[in-house]
C-alpha cells in the first residue's frame, strides 16, 4: 500500500511559496483586467438631491403666539375693526343647515368634524367678545391659549400633546441641558378644518444598483 510521505521542511516552504506566487499572479491578472475595463462597467443612475421641503423643520402654519413673538401685524385678529361691539355677528345657513361664510371670510373653509355638528363659529369664538375664545365650560381664553381650547374637547390627545407624544417638541428632552419648545395645535391643524392635508411622501433610499433591463435575469417567485 502506498503511503503519504510528508514533505521535507525545505520542500514544504517551496510549495507554499509557489502557491502564494500563483495566487499573487492570478490577483494581479484580475486587477489588470478590471483596470482595462474590457467588459465595461454597469452605469448607475445619479442620486437625485433630496427635496429641501423634506428637510425644513419649520411648522407649516403660524400661531397667534408665533406672530406676537415676532411682532408681526395682528390686525387680522382685531374683529372689532369691522364688527360692532356688543352685537354678535349674525350667522346665516343654507338649506342643508351649513354655515354660509361671508365674503369677508371667504378664505375660511369649515370642516371641523365629519358630522358637521361643530361647524359653528360660536362653539369656539365668544359671541359676546370676539377678541377671546371660550370653552364648553365657559372659560375665556386668549388666541395665544388656543391649544387649551382644543384640549377642552380633545382630552386624550391633549394629554399626549402635553407629555410630548403628540405633535413635535424641539430642543432638549433633558431640561437640565436646555429648553424645549412645544408647538401649538394650530401650528399643524387648521382650527376650522383640522384634518391635516395629505403630503407627498419622502423618496425611498437610492438603490445601489440601477434597474434591471434583462427580463431573463429577473428573480422568479
Amino acid at each position: 500500500m502506498p503511503t503519504d510521505t510528508p514533505l521535507a521542511p525545505g520542500n514544504r516552504r517551496a510549495w507554499t511559496n509557489g502557491v502564494l506566487a500563483a495566487l499573487t499572479g492570478i490577483f494581479a491578472l484580475m486587477a489588470g483586467l478590471f483596470l482595462a475595463n474590457l467588459w465595461g462597467r454597469p452605469s448607475r443612475p445619479a442620486n437625485p438631491l433630496v427635496d429641501e421641503a423634506f428637510l425644513d423643520t419649520a411648522p407649516w402654519r403660524q400661531s397667534y403666539a408665533d406672530l406676537a413673538r415676532a411682532k408681526e401685524d395682528l390686525s387680522d385678529f382685531d374683529c372689532y375693526a369691522c364688527h360692532e361691539k356688543n352685537e354678535p355677528p349674525p350667522i346665516r345657513y343654507d338649506a342643508d343647515l351649513n354655515i354660509i361664510i361671508p365674503e369677508e371670510h371667504e378664505t375660511i373653509k369649515m370642516g371641523h368634524g365629519s358630522h358637521q355638528r361643530n361647524n359653528h363659529c360660536f362653539n369656539c369664538h365668544n359671541e359676546s367678545n370676539l377678541l377671546v375664545l371660550h370653552t364648553r365650560d365657559g372659560r375665556e381664553l386668549s388666541f395665544a391659549e388656543s391649544s387649551v381650547l382644543c384640549g377642552s374637547c380633545h382630552g386624550p390627545t391633549y394629554g399626549d400633546w402635553e407629555a410630548g407624544a403628540h405633535g413635535r417638541i424641539s430642543g432638549y428632552w433633558d431640561r437640565s441641558r436646555g429648553p424645549a419648545h412645544r408647538l401649538d395645535c394650530v401650528n399643524c391643524h387648521n382650527p376650522h378644518a383640522p384634518r391635516i392635508p395629505s403630503r407627498t411622501p419622502a423618496p425611498p433610499p437610492s438603490p445601489l444598483r440601477g434597474p434591471r433591463t434583462d427580463p431573463s435575469r429577473e428573480p422568479t417567485h
